[in-house]
């Protein structure tokens, strides 16, 4: 699925914007989950308000591997947890420090 056709949610924490978008695990055309589905999530953070697609004005991250949920809430959930991870600086490889020092 691509990014344009999946379906984000916002959370706003810490003054920052945790962009996430839940799907079924090898999904290539969106369509309706089936039992037994697995799930994975990619995302994404910003500044309110920030243009993704433009270099240096956000921090995109995605579910690690072969990770996988049994649904869209847990995909979700995990994926948020992740965004505050890298806002709060205790996430091991990702941070928002570019987003705050290149005053994007």
């Amino acid at each position: 699925m691509s990014d344009e056709q999946a379906q984000w949610q916002l959370v706003e924490y810490e003054g920052f914007e945790i962009h996430v978008a839940p799907s079924v695990k090898g999904q290539t055309e969106q369509h309706s989950p089936q039992p037994g589905d697995r799930f994975t999530y990619v995302g994404y953070v910003c500044h309110p308000g920030a243009d993704p697609k433009l270099p240096g004005h956000s921090v995109p991250f995605h579910a690690d591997g072969e990770e996988t949920f049994k649904s869209a809430d847990d995909a979700l959930y995990e994926g948020v947890h992740v965004g505050r991870s890298i806002i709060d600086g205790t996430h091991p490889d990702l941070t928002v420090l570019p987003l705050v020092t290149g005053g994007t």
